[in-house]
């Protein structure tokens, strides 16, 4: 049996700040009823996204600590259109959130920006460009 990659955790210093700022993006976590540190998102394609406070992940690994660097991850999350792109990234900045690289057309054919979650984690926001793919 090949394993299946279906779960993604993110460990994150304020749960509340987390989801408020991945409910922009129109995720919908649940926060775990016996857990108030650790809350899901089931995505569309399958994907199961997790958060978890600094604070459950140190008493559920003992002796984890919080990496060193920045940004620690990096997700991605696809638009229908640039237009789209545009207009998240634009939301996130008002709202407060730090834009990392403005919209822009790359040379690998999307329209692409990255904004910083919370965490300082970068949330790449992209579409193909039409015409390339």
């Amino acid at each position: 049996m090949k394993p299946v990659l279906n779960t993604l955790d993110v460990v994150v210093a304020d749960i509340a700040a987390s989801i408020a700022f991945y409910r922009h993006l129109g995720l919908d976590f649940q926060v775990d009823p016996s857990y108030a540190e650790h809350a899901g998102c089931d995505l569309p394609n399958g994907l199961h996204l997790m958060l978890d406070e600094e604070k459950f992940t140190s008493t559920a690994r003992p002796g984890w600590t919080r990496a060193a660097g920045s940004p620690p991850i990096f997700l991605a999350f696809q638009f229908d259109t640039p237009t789209e792109v545009d207009a998240t990234y634009a939301e996130l900045v008002a709202a407060g959130y730090t834009g990392s690289r403005e919209p822009w057309d790359a040379f690998w054919g999307h329209r692409y920006a990255t904004v910083l979650d919370p965490d300082g984690n970068g949330v790449d926001l992209y579409c193909p460009l039409p015409g390339r793919g």
